[in-house]
Formats: C-alpha cells, structure tokens, sequence
C-alpha cells in the first residue's frame, strides 16, 4: 500500500460507498430474490434478514440485533425463531446469490462486468482488513467463496459493505445512541417527513416513541423534531465514518480506486433506478447523492 499525504482518502471512500451501498442494497427489494425467499417460506422482508444473517446466525438473534442496528428486532427474532438452527439460513444466502446472478445479467450487465474485474483485487483488500470491532464483517470472511468471479467480486463488495456498517455502528454506539435513535437523527438528516425510515425498517411504534423521549431528554431533539444540535451530530457521524472507512481504499490504491467509481457509479445509476420502481425512491439513502447538512 502506497500512501499521499494529499490524497483526500475521506472523500474517495464517501463516493466509493454509494456504489458499495448499490451494488449490494437493490437485491434487498429484487422480485427475483423475493420470489425465492416466499418459495423458501419466508416473505421478502424476512427473507432479506435471513439471508443477510447466514454468516452470523450461530450467534443468535440478540447477537444480530445488536450487529444490524436499527432493523427491527421483532423481524429478526422471528426469522430465528421460524428456521431455528443455523444451517436453515444458508438456504437463503444461496437463494440470493442466485438472484444475484440474474438480476445483474437483467438489469445492469456493466455492474457484472466490473465485478468479475474487480473479484481478485477486491478480494485481496477485504482479506487485509482489520476485524476487531467488527464482528458481523469477520462472520463473512467465513463463507465459502464462490467459484464465479461475479460473486466473488460481489461477495467482497458485499465484505466492504458490512466492514464499513460495523465501523459506522461503533460510532453511533460512541456517541450513546441506540438503533432506534440513530433512526430518528437520520430520518430528520435526510429530510424524511414524520418517522418514515424508523417505520421502512420495521421498527414498533413503543421503540420509536422511546427513542424520541430519549433524545429529548439528551436535548437533541424537541417536541418531536429533532434540534440543530442533533442534525449536526447525525452529521458528525456521516463525516467519521467516511474518515475511518479510508483504508480499503487505500489499500486498493488511487488509481484502481478511481477506477472502480467510474466503472460502477453508471449501473449503479440503473440499480438505483430499479430500486425506485421494486421499493420507492426514499428507500436506500446511502445510494443517493445530497449535500451535506448545514445549519440554518
């Protein structure tokens, strides 16, 4: 790894994330992938949670509650409590592989392409991060790899995706936040109306209740609005972890990180779009572009 103290590496992996967020999120809401995942006799939502959860479904529910952060905890203790022992995820994790494959082929045919280029290097970065502090990321390191370049290359997509989501919880954990009121601060971040992304990820209306009590308390939010203070805090956050993500970035190197943006940030461009018609277009934020946020 070569580094350039005039490299800004923060940036390089703020706009790398959104095609990492892409190239994995529009699967969650894929009727190819969904299909499988009734057939298997879960609905979509759930099956999205089981098959995420493969790698870590030996550590139990209340362990991958803990790790996905603000998905509801109900939907995820049901999925454990439906399929019971560990191997009846992996189902799931080779269901959506499958819809993987198709779904790319269908849809965004320069995605597929990129990550057969991609499949070495970015298996070799992933193999070089750190994993203490992130669990759920070194859970994944433990599956299998596919012989398909395109899903090895997706899988190690998937890999930084799961790295940078651990990095991000530690420091929402750092400030004192649960998943609920991580939730809410971003809701408001993003200028979602009401508690619209508490409610996309399942969460009750008891636990979202809390969390606005909670952050009232701490004085980041009033009368169910959250403060300047708060929205700047939720920017923080976006900020750090984007600061402390930099590494496979680096390790890739500036060329073939600059590389990997232009080659993916166009079908991502069409995932992005299929996920407006499969889910809407609020859904999958950290998929799409907006200036940071700046006090009044």
């Amino acid at each position: 790894m070569t580094t350039d103290s005039t490299t800004d590496w923060a940036a390089i992996a703020r706009r790398n994330s959104r095609s990492v967020q892409t190239l994995i999120g529009w699967i969650f809401w894929d009727p190819g992938a969904v299909t499988r995942y009734e057939q298997l006799g879960l609905p979509g939502p759930l099956g999205y949670i089981a098959s995420r959860s493969a790698p870590f479904a030996g550590a139990g529910a209340e362990a991958t509650i803990a790790s996905f952060g603000s998905i509801s905890p109900d939907g995820i203790r049901l999925v454990f409590q439906h399929l019971g022992t560990p191997s009846a995820f992996h189902a799931f994790w080779l269901a959506r592989d499958a819809a993987v494959v198709d779904g790319l082929t269908a849809y965004a045919p320069d995605a597929r392409g990129g990550l057969e280029e991609f499949a070495d290097d970015l298996g070799d970065v992933v193999a070089k991060l750190p994993t203490v502090g992130r669990p759920f990321f070194a859970a994944h390191l433990a599956m299998e790899q596919p012989a398909s370049p395109l899903l090895r290359g997706w899988h190690a997509v998937n890999a930084l995706r799961e790295w940078r989501g651990d990095t991000h919880w530690a420091i929402v954990a750092s400030q004192g936040l649960s998943g609920p009121e991580a939730s809410v601060l971003h809701n408001a971040w993003l200028g979602y109306d009401g508690d619209w992304l508490s409610v996309s990820r399942g969460n009750a209306a008891a636990s979202i209740d809390a969390a606005w009590t909670s952050l009232e308390h701490k004085g980041l939010a009033v009368d169910r609005n959250v403060t300047n203070e708060g929205l700047a805090l939720r920017q923080w956050i976006e900020d750090e972890t984007d600061r402390r993500t930099t590494l496979p970035w680096e390790l890739l190197g500036l060329e073939s990180s600059e590389r990997f943006a232009h080659t993916f940030e166009p079908p991502c461009d069409l995932l992005l779009a299929r996920v407006d018609v499969t889910a809407g277009e609020r859904y999958q934020p950290a998929s799409r572009q907006r200036e940071p946020w700046q006090p009044n």
